[in-house]
């Protein structure tokens, strides 16, 4: 907490002297020429004192100002915008139903097999926030981590675990959490060819869910389930091409519920809520938010934009890579940093920290789609500061109505795809060179006070209470659940809430 500077106690607050008339009568007259003398010197000195202090808060009250103009962040602030933080006020009480290991925890003893990709064992380390990044000293604590994009679930569950918000008796519960780490089995089941198989664990998961006495007290609509993976993911068709996705939210008990995800189905996800892809930064404390919000705000950013990414083969919609990364490669004001196949990114791409310092030294960061609508990116740019390019309507503001402005205009530019083309109407570069410093610093400082709610904070945060001290992306998406479920039962006609 911050304290004002205690007030310098004036000179004329000390005891003052009292003067009284002589009863001898005889000197009378040499005695008030004494006091009146007397009182001359001490007035004149008294003038000249208070003239010298006048002189000294005159110059020194313009220094004051200056150092307040610059736009901070102080902990004070962040937790009035925040007041209700890490508490139940306009959040219902949650109870995590206990699961077979089978669908969780122990996933977690083959992690080497969790990602036909990659090795995940290092990322489902410390509940999942990965492996700490040990060179970020932004603050005393721990608060950088190797994070993999695709581990949401973990990191939520491990949150509510610790919530202030959770209640360990289900009868006073309004919401009811389902801890499954269905992205984490799903990407271990991506090139299984037998369907059945594929499904059965997302299959036995509803099955056991069906049988508990608070499912069917109002069919579903109080439950809700996380995923670290896209919605596309669990939405297998009969008809059409097989991307190794299973059909967990097909199922019908589920569409009655509330699923977060990293990325909605812009269509038929009407159960569906987009929350933020999992960045680096998982603070423990206020102190280290704001520490971070005041470092990225005083950041020197010398290019106009930057691109990191790389190209995409055979996507319709990821097209506009190949325009972005030759206009960004031909622009002396873009920083590329080109990943897989012929690019120079390198190592860097998969950096984190270098990641984010190429973000903090660009005004805005481009966000083109890739394997899918979303990216992990957006959310990195947002940490660092940079404000965010749009190319689809689909990357953010159809995905994420719960954590970004309503009005995109706030905090992002949008360049419709099919007209940023060399050949096209509009340029990259001279579009963003059209956006004023004023508005830039405008949207940056929207962008900044963005990151406490996009953020992931640390499960054990102060002391494990679950206290952060600011409303984070776990915290958001419990208290829109929650006026979620209380809509969603009021107007099923049940008194129940």
């Amino acid at each position: 907490m911050f304290f004002r500077k205690p007030s310098p106690t004036p000179p004329w607050k000390t005891k003052s002297e009292s003067f009284s008339k002589s009863k001898d009568t005889h000197n009378n007259n040499n005695h008030f020429t004494f006091i009146t003398n007397n009182q001359l010197r001490y007035t004149l000195f008294a003038c000249l004192f208070f003239a010298s202090w006048f002189l000294i808060l005159h110059f020194l009250s313009p220094l004051t100002t200056t150092t307040t103009t610059t736009p901070t962040t102080t902990i004070t602030t962040l937790q009035k915008n925040t007041k209700t933080a890490a508490t139940c006020d306009g959040s219902g009480p949650f109870y995590i139903y206990t699961l077979p290991q089978r669908f969780n925890l122990g996933l977690l003893k083959h992690c080497q097999n969790l990602n036909i990709y990659t090795n995940m064992c290092p990322y489902v380390a410390n509940n999942g926030l990965g492996q700490p990044i040990s060179a970020v000293t932004t603050t005393t604590t721990t608060a950088w981590y190797a994070t993999h994009q695709f581990i949401a679930e973990m990191i939520i569950h491990a949150r509510l675990e610790n919530h202030p918000c959770r209640t360990w008796d289900p009868n006073k519960a309004l919401l009811f959490y389902i801890p499954f780490y269905g992205g984490l089995h799903a990407s271990s089941m991506f090139r299984e060819a037998n369907h059945t198989l594929r499904d059965s664990l997302a299959v036995d998961l509803i099955s056991f869910i069906k049988t508990q006495t608070f499912f069917n007290r109002h069919n579903g609509n109080d439950h809700f389930l996380a995923l670290g993976r896209t919605a596309w993911d669990f939405m297998r068709k009969e008809s059409g091409p097989d991307f190794g996705a299973n059909i967990l939210l097909n199922l019908p008990p589920v569409k009655n519920m509330s699923v977060l995800t990293v990325e909605r189905q812009p269509w038929n996800g009407s159960n569906q809520i987009g929350v933020p892809y999992p960045s680096y930064f998982h603070p423990t404390t206020v102190t280290d938010m704001v520490t971070w919000q005041n470092k990225v705000r005083e950041a020197k950013r010398p290019h106009l934009f930057s691109f990191v990414g790389g190209k995409r083969k055979g996507l319709e919609k990821a097209k506009i890579r190949d325009e972005i990364v030759k206009q960004c490669g031909e622009s002396t004001q873009c920083e590329l940093v080109e990943c897989g196949g012929n690019g120079n990114g390198g190592s860097k791409c998969y950096n984190p920290m270098a990641v984010l310092d190429v973000m903090m030294k660009s005004r805005f960061c481009l966000q083109a789609p890739g394997d899918s609508f979303t990216r992990r990116s957006t959310f990195d740019s947002v940490l660092a500061g940079c404000i965010p390019v749009f190319f689809s309507p689909h990357t953010a503001y159809m995905q994420y109505a719960w954590y970004l402005p309503q009005e995109a205009r706030e905090y992002s530019v949008y360049i419709d795809e099919k007209e940023s083309g060399v050949a096209g109407k509009r340029i990259i570069e001279d579009v963003l060179m059209n956006v004023s410093s004023e508005e830039v610093k405008r949207m940056r400082e929207v962008v900044i006070n963005l990151i406490p709610r996009i953020t992931y904070a640390h499960p054990n945060a102060s002391g494990g209470g679950g206290d952060v001290g600011f409303k984070d992306a776990v915290d958001v998406a419990l208290h829109g659940l929650s006026l979620l479920v209380r809509d969603k039962i009021q107007s099923s006609g049940s008194a129940e809430i």
